[in-house]
């Protein structure tokens, strides 16, 4: 079983942040708090359709579902299906908020972009009445901050960020964000850490005790002196090959996604610092704009369904928000990969990381800062 490379977090914000003021020029309001957007109610869906006559289009990362996907919904729903591929969310994101007919019915965005979107009112609202399987998913999946009661998304995979190490080579076990922004003697050029904007703050902004979706100048100029403070002592910035790096032993420490985390490797090992650390959320959301909303929910509750979801977490390793699906795991592939041993309640003690509208750009000018810096 190989754990698939895709990117699935790259940064937004600018588009984001433009996507935040069209809203507020149109008499919205660009809020951390989700509001649903107006759209068809659920009488006007036929829980009866043919699902036959429809067909659907979804837009997802690479690896992020089964290479026989169409195949499967078309005997189980008797639906077409075409999956369409993005690399980043800021792809996917230029794709759906380019006004353009995308011709998409379902997309897999991360958290913080579907709550972007439902404020932009491209989203149309999940009708719970025809997903019966988001029975299947633990309560706590109805309380993440950027969608609470999965108004306008349905949870798709779920997560946290931490440090990833080798036991066999660091002489103490990392305990704390600053043992990675100021690593010991004998770690020092063996760090890396993200270059992905609100994940490369993410270490300093939990190690001074401020929320991941800070948007005070203040704050962030302190984030910034720690950040600059650590470079020196980097191996580098990376967001996609540090596993490789901690196998080959370059390096010992790294900031990493727990499903990135190689932990079915001899002595590697996965923490979630003291100081607290955020919560992800990959999503599915039905377009506004979709012809074929019935067979759109007809998918998500597929997807929904425990033999199904429970792929993502024997293919990706990455937790599902489904019970059901995660009861039903091999428990020597749970217990080879500890962050799939996660309790949602343990999850939930994560920061939900959510839109900041404009000040997002706040974010890209602390990385562009960082990373020009000698």
């Amino acid at each position: 079983m190989s754990r698939t490379r895709f990117t699935r977090r790259l940064p937004a914000a600018a588009l984001v942040a433009g996507l935040a003021l069209a809203v507020s020029a149109c008499g919205g309001e660009a809020a951390n708090t989700a509001a649903p957007a107006a759209s068809a109610s659920a009488a006007q869906l036929d829980p009866n359709a043919d699902l036959s006559k429809q067909s659907i289009t979804i837009s997802v990362w690479d690896g992020y579902t089964p290479k026989d996907l169409p195949e499967r919904v078309k005997e189980k729903l008797k639906t077409d299906l075409k999956v369409t591929l993005h690399a980043t969310n800021e792809e996917i994101m230029a794709k759906l908020t380019s006004g353009t007919n995308t011709g998409l019915d379902v997309a897999f965005v991360s958290g913080q972009y579907a709550q972007a979107l439902n404020e932009a009112g491209l989203l149309e609202p999940i009708h719970p009445e025809l997903i019966p399987n988001l029975t299947n998913l633990y309560p706590e999946a109805k309380e993440l901050s950027y969608d609470k009661g999965n108004v306008f998304s349905v949870p798709y995979t779920w997560g946290t960020t931490g440090i990833c190490y080798r036991e066999d080579l660091v002489k103490t076990p990392p305990t704390s964000w600053n043992d990675l922004l100021n690593p010991p003697a004998d770690a020092v050029k063996k760090v890396t850490m993200m270059t992905t904007e609100r994940w490369l703050a993410l270490p300093a902004i939990k190690a001074l005790g401020l929320s991941v979706n800070t948007k005070s100048d203040d704050d962030l100029e302190k984030v910034k002196a720690k950040l600059l403070e650590a470079k020196p002592k980097l191996l580098g910035y990376d967001d996609t090959t540090f596993g490789d790096k901690l196998k080959s032993g370059e390096a010992v420490m790294v900031e990493a996604w727990d499903g990135w985390c190689p932990t079915s490797e001899k002595n590697i090992k996965f923490v979630v610092p003291k100081e607290g650390s955020d919560l992800w959320v990959d999503t599915m959301v039905v377009l506004k704009s979709s012809k074929n909303k019935e067979a759109a929910h007809a998918f998500i509750n597929y997807i929904l369904d425990p033999k199904v979801h429970g792929w993502a977490a024997e293919n990706i390793l990455y937790k599902v928000p489904n019970k059901a699906a995660m009861d039903s795991m091999d428990p020597k592939l749970k217990a080879a990969n500890a962050p799939l041993q996660m309790s949602p309640s343990d999850l939930l003690k994560g920061e939900s990381i959510v839109d900041l509208g404009e000040d997002s750009t706040k974010f890209t000018r602390l990385a562009t800062e960082v990373a020009a810096q000698q």
